[in-house]
């Protein structure tokens, strides 16, 4: 959009806190989190904010956000692409135009945007190098350290070919760094709800909880497999005899995955969601089922504006002692 943004950093505790102070208790997590993130925002000087629609309730955040937020004295314009139901690309480009931008250059807005979205695709392939090796680092720390240097590459690239100079050199560093990986490893796949799945804070960094236990880590859920390459009919195929009808944003790939990383052997299966989600609640007895008839365990966890680091560590910590001790038998 050629427009100046603010790089507000990771969030902290304080971000969840603020944003629960002004939601209701039982709105979701996610509403929670971005709640918090908007107030750090426009404390800090944004006067626009952005939110994306969605299938679930997150379709209808941004309108109560923008009215919460106006409640509470900010002044503010709100991009809002719930407010674009046509979803016609030329309706978003006016409505960006007319909020953020009226000079935007339409042509360089579609190839920065072209860019972003191959940017996307490498980050996550990368994403699922580090998970399957990370665990394993002979020397504490190089993983992440790589992974940094990445993401600033990722960040001063300008073009496709600046995006593909630094995954290859991104996952260079990868197969270069030493590890001690077993030949037949404790390996779990997270599944889940989009948000909480995704973003570590939300999660409480749970990957690198289980990194840290030396675990072999999959994620199918990001932006690429769920928007960018998704198929619903293939994946509803994929699981007919679990499912029947359409149970919410990721319930599909949530079951598909699940039942794909138990065909494949994985020791266990580790299932994200904020309280209160209802197509991930739905997804529950499928799981389940899924671990009765493939004999893998699954680990529910649930997260809301008061889970703590200390309760979530006792729970991977058990679970990671069962399914090791399974795996030893």
């Amino acid at each position: 959009m050629n427009a100046e943004y603010l790089d507000m950093g990771e969030p902290t505790r304080r971000t969840l806190e603020i944003g629960s102070q002004h939601s209701n208790d039982y709105v979701c997590a996610p509403f929670k989190h971005i709640m918090g993130a908007y107030i750090e925002a426009l404390d800090a000087g944004a006067d626009v904010l952005m939110q994306f629609t969605g299938p679930c309730r997150l379709g209808y955040y941004g309108e109560l956000q923008e009215s919460i937020l106006r409640d509470m004295g900010y002044d503010f314009e709100m991009l809002n692409f719930a407010n674009v139901p046509s979803g016609s690309m030329k309706e978003y480009a006016a409505y960006c135009k007319r909020v953020v931008n009226p000079h935007l250059s339409i042509p360089a807005g579609v190839a920065n945007l072209l860019a972003c979205l191959h940017m996307v695709e490498r980050m996550d392939s990368y994403n699922d190098a580090y998970l399957a090796r990370a665990g394993f680092e002979v020397e504490h720390g190089s993983f992440a350290a790589a992974q940094k240097r990445f993401f600033q590459d990722m960040r001063d690239a300008t073009c496709a070919a600046d995006i593909d100079e630094a995954y290859r050199r991104g996952m260079a560093e990868l197969g270069g760094i030493a590890i001690d990986k077993p030949a037949d490893p404790v390996r779990v796949g997270i599944v889940g709800e989009y948000f909480t799945a995704q973003d570590a804070p939300s999660n409480l960094h749970l990957e690198d909880k289980l990194l840290a236990m030396h675990v072999e880590l999959a994620r199918a859920l990001n932006m690429t497999s769920r928007h960018l390459h998704y198929n619903e009919p293939n994946l509803r195929r994929s699981i007919s005899e679990y499912v029947a009808y359409d149970m919410g944003p990721t319930s599909t790939l949530t079951i598909a995955a699940a039942k794909r990383y138990m065909e494949q052997g994985f020791d266990g299966i580790v299932h994200l969601k904020s309280s209160g989600c209802t197509p991930e609640i739905d997804v529950m007895p499928v799981l389940q089922r899924l671990s009765r008839d493939y004999h893998v365990p699954v680990l529910f966890l649930s997260y809301d504006s008061q889970t703590s680091d200390t309760g979530l560590d006792t729970r991977l910590e058990a679970f990671y002692d069962m399914i090791a001790m399974r795996k030893a038998r």
